[in-house]
């Protein structure tokens, strides 16, 4: 088992347990599966607008933070939990609701619908106390069969193989199990609690000396632009520029899936304000860590840097601007490295 001797505690920061950054407190509210109904869109603008920096920011799992709050969350706590956007009555499971399900199933292609399964996914883990315990960076997912969740970030996965039976994947590779779609929650809880027995001072799956099979084909992200439904209606997917989304543009967007690419679903019309839509425009494929001032430890101001890079970097290209070497929200796909300080990177922003 890799990493004996970690004694660091586990910092992922939640809602009840922020992280203190620069620029004050910074919330992670997870969402199963990147799903965010219309009332839920409105609490969060209203939440970012009043009590933090007018902004919500996407991560790479699907999930939204909020920063610049002021140390005593509580009033956050309460708005979010009356609009279902954190568990009640188990807030001891908060950090561990990290759930992934294909952004498009229910939409258009895909082989299951899991829309449904990834909320009966997250009740299941909070009835269970024990699950609790689970590092704040274990990952669930439930691939539609499409194959773009269930990548090696996945800690467990139920992929789909038909309309009836899937696989249980484990850090990406194949288990061999096949476990029906009826069944894939109470797989998925299983091999959780399996993971807690023997991950001694592993925190994610991909650390343990496991023998597994092969890594079954994945498919790229969620694209850019339009498309059309299985029901014959339009949607539309978008990203805000380095993954920041403006509190109003939430609010006039209403019902969305974020996806863990920084983009976002919207289910019906082609209005998407404060997104990008053009497959083609360019530097779509750059992303940056928060950086100067909101960061301490940053080197530069990397998201100004950033920007002044994306008219020269072509669509299809992926670059990540890190502050420093914790290279924080890094995609997990290849990319080009522009770490604040380094060579690479002074000749990127001269």
């Amino acid at each position: 088992m890799a990493h004996p001797g970690r004694v660091r505690p586990d910092a992922c920061p939640g809602v009840f347990a922020t992280h203190d950054a620069a620029d004050g407190a910074l919330a992670r509210i997870r969402l199963p599966g990147g799903r965010v109904r219309a009332d839920q869109a409105e609490v969060l603008a209203s939440c970012a607008e009043e009590l933090g920096d007018g902004s919500v920011h996407l991560t790479s799992r699907g999930n939204i933070q909020l920063r610049g709050l002021s140390r005593d969350t509580g009033e956050l706590a309460a708005r979010l939990t009356s609009a279902g956007l954190l568990p009640a009555p188990a807030p001891a499971h908060e950090r561990v609701r990290n759930y992934l399900a294909s952004p498009l199933s229910g939409l258009t292609g895909g082989l299951v619908d899991v829309r449904d399964t990834v909320f009966e996914l997250d009740r299941a883990v909070r009835a269970r106390p024990e699950l609790a315990a689970l590092p704040g960076r274990f990952l669930f997912a439930l691939d539609d069969g499409r194959g773009d969740v269930s990548g090696e970030d996945a800690d467990v996965c139920w992929r789909a193989l038909d309309s009836s039976t899937g696989a249980v994947l484990l850090a990406g590779r194949d288990t061999g199990e096949r476990v029906p779609f009826a069944g894939a929650v109470d797989a998925l809880v299983r091999k959780a609690l399996w993971f807690l027995e023997v991950r001694g001072s592993a925190w994610r799956v991909r650390e343990l000396d496991l023998r597994l099979g092969e890594r079954l084909p994945t498919s790229p992200g969620v694209p850019i632009g339009p498309f059309t439904r299985d029901d014959g209606r339009t949607g539309v997917v978008g990203a805000p520029v380095l993954g920041q989304l403006a509190a109003a543009d939430l609010r006039a967007l209403g019902e969305v899936v974020v996806t863990p690419w920084r983009s976002v679903v919207v289910p019906l019309g082609l209005d998407a304000p404060g997104l990008v839509t053009d497959p083609a425009a360019p530097g779509l494929g750059i992303s940056a860590c928060i950086g100067r001032p909101g960061c301490a430890k940053s080197r530069a101001d990397v998201r100004a840097d950033a920007r002044a890079m994306m008219p020269r970097v072509p669509a299809g290209v992926r670059m990540h601007f890190s502050g420093c070497e914790r290279r924080c929200g890094r995609p997990h796909e290849p990319h080009v490295d522009m770490l604040a300080g380094s060579e690479e990177y002074q000749k990127g922003t001269a």
